[in-house]
């Protein structure tokens, strides 16, 4: 089995910190620059009370691109505004796409709770390893 020093598990933890702040903090700049290019002027659903006529639906991908409400999530739901009688879409979270992200992140933990085992593992086998050697180095030299 490999020894690790101190400074190869540094920089793995490192290596590992900088992947998932790679894979969590992609998600996160996203949201910030959808907030930052949204339309001055707010939907009708902000302003007024709104009746959902479509449930939560994917986006097509020529919606993707040109909806800022698809643009979000991915995912739109169709509402009508009660004053203005406003057909317009709001951006929604799908049960589906929650579901899959709570997997994902669960199988990142428990990927994570292995490797760190092991990693405990190894190094408590190489530190008894230590230990026997300088009780019998210290019993041969009696």
């Amino acid at each position: 089995m490999v020894c690790l020093r101190p400074r190869a598990l540094v920089l793995h933890a490192l290596f590992w910190a900088l992947v998932s702040l790679r894979v969590f903090g992609a998600g996160l700049l996203s949201d910030v620059k959808t907030a930052a290019t949204m339309v001055s002027s707010p939907p009708c659903w902000e302003l007024e009370d709104f009746v959902v006529t479509v449930e939560c639906s994917q986006c097509n991908d020529s919606f993707t691109k040109s909806w800022i409400a698809c643009k979000q999530t991915g995912y739109v739901k169709k509402v009508n505004c009660t004053k203005s009688n406003k057909e317009d879409y709001k951006s929604c979270r799908s049960v589906l796409m929650e579901e899959q992200r709570f997997w994902r992140f669960e199988a990142v933990v428990f990927g994570l709770t292995v490797l760190l085992a092991l990693v405990v593992v190894a190094r408590q086998r190489s530190l008894d390893r230590l230990a026997s050697e300088k009780v019998r180095r210290q019993i041969e030299s009696i």
